[in-house]
């Protein structure tokens, strides 16, 4: 295997969500500057969503229009997009329109709403690009998408972003005709190092990166090489199986690890999807997971994560944040090595990690006063809880993607239109519990009291 492409494959894949996961990290400094303040993150939510008409007319073209769209044409599209929408926000995003007698930020919802479309369908045509390259890519390319949440984070813990310092301040307090001095405990947030508009070249630049790795995967002599082992891939677009599913890579022993390469000639398909490695009811169940677990990992428990870690403390939330984020990519990477295709084995990962995501979200629910939350056992469990949370799915996700990529290209079409489905779903669920009827309370960092 090439190490350049591992490192092209890599770049490629952090590109997939590093402008919406960038927005995010980046809140506590926007906020404070536009008019929508901390409604804004439901703004981002109901946009995200919304993007998903970009995945969603990719998959019908696939579906119905097969080899009407030009793969590479459609990725050099959205990341051209990318660029220049992340671009933009440096110089534009606290500018504000008036819209309906008040003030709203329009050019910082609408680029996002760009970068939301250009992360959303990165789903639907970076996957089934890597079927080009060979399966151990398709790891590395992983890796680089963990990488998109992490890079981002580690720059806002450079930044600054959301940092508080509890201070001793005193007050006077007027009571009647009598005026007390009182002593109280008040949150500070941090300065950031640098300006958002820094952030937000950052991430243009991020994105350049990934347009480059792209160029390179397509024409780098190197990279060539390794596509002219999967010469069974067909070229041409998103309709590359226009002889049927079972033009995929089935003929090559290393693609079906689960198949004795003795047997494979003699059975027939177990079904008409893919390549028919896996009978109906099998893919139903990793399709059902996939959308269950991208609904855990991209849009439930993150909508909790600020209640089920500050009322532990501030370095609490940013410890599990970060070292969450690190949990991603070394799933993926433990993954490249221990690369196991196994119904049951992703079952039980599934089993578990939801069961940890539980116990996030029990946390969540008794917030401001969860268990343990005057001990470092408390601490510890909740580091802990969202570092296991984050490693097992992520492993669960890797392996779906593996069995997918046996199943040929229309497989990863799919994979990345349920990913989406399923993030939506969890995203549309959390909406109203969070933003609409506050079932969640957060406590102040500085002054919350819980009974011991």
């Amino acid at each position: 295997m090439s190490f350049l492409t591992h490192v092209l494959a890599c770049l490629f894949g952090m590109g997939s969500w590093v402008a919406i996961n960038g927005m995010w990290v980046e809140l506590p400094l926007i906020v404070p500057a536009i008019p929508e303040g901390w409604y804004l993150p439901s703004y981002l939510t109901v946009l995200i969503q919304m993007a998903n008409i970009g995945p969603l007319f990719v998959t019908l073209m696939h579906r119905f229009r097969p080899g009407a769209l030009n793969e590479t044409a459609v990725i050099y599209t959205i990341v051209a997009v990318g660029i220049l929408a992340s671009f933009l926000l440096a110089f534009f995003w606290r500018e504000t329109l008036a819209v309906g007698g008040a003030l709203h930020s329009v050019p910082l919802l609408v680029l996002t709403f760009f970068l939301s479309m250009v992360d959303c369908t990165s789903s639907v045509t970076f996957l089934p690009f890597m079927m080009r390259l060979k399966p151990q890519y398709l790891t590395t390319y992983f890796i680089g998408e963990g990488l998109s949440g992490l890079v981002p984070a580690l720059a806002a813990l450079i930044q600054g972003v959301g940092v508080v310092h509890c201070r001793n301040v005193t007050l006077n307090d007027t009571l009647g005709n009598s005026t007390g001095v009182v002593h109280r405990v008040q949150a500070h947030y941090q300065p950031a190092n640098f300006s958002a508009q820094v952030f937000f070249l950052f991430l243009s630049a991020m994105m350049v990166v990934c347009l480059a790795a792209f160029l390179l995967l397509n024409y780098h002599p190197s990279v060539g090489r390794d596509r002219k082992k999967n010469s069974r891939y067909l070229n041409g677009g998103l309709g590359e199986e226009k002889g049927g599913p079972a033009l995929g890579l089935h003929s090559q022993p290393e693609q079906k690890p689960m198949i004795s390469p003795l047997d494979s000639p003699k059975k027939a398909p177990r079904s008409t999807f893919g390549t028919g490695t896996y009978s109906g009811p099998e893919l139903l169940f990793v399709f059902v997971v996939l959308a269950w677990v991208n609904a855990l990992t991209n849009a439930v428990l993150p909508s909790v994560q600020s209640y089920s870690c500050l009322p532990y403390g501030n370095r609490a939330y940013h410890l599990a944040a970060t070292m969450a984020a690190v949990a991603n990519p070394v799933a993926c990477f433990i993954a490249m090595f221990v690369p196991i295709r196994s119904l049951v084995l992703m079952g039980f990962l599934t089993v578990t990690g939801s069961g940890i995501g539980a116990y996030i979200m029990a946390m969540a629910a008794l917030s401001p006063c969860p268990l343990f939350v005057h001990s470092n056992a408390g601490t510890v469990l909740i580091v802990c809880a969202w570092i296991l949370f984050v490693l097992t799915l992520s492993y669960v996700k890797v392996i779906i993607g593996l069995i997918l990529r046996d199943e040929g290209h229309s497989a990863l079409v799919w994979c990345g239109a349920v990913v989406q489905l399923g993030s939506m779903v969890g995203a549309l669920s959390m909406f109203p519990l969070v933003s609409v009827y506050n079932f969640f309370t957060s406590g102040d960092p500085c002054n919350t009291k819980c009974p011991m």
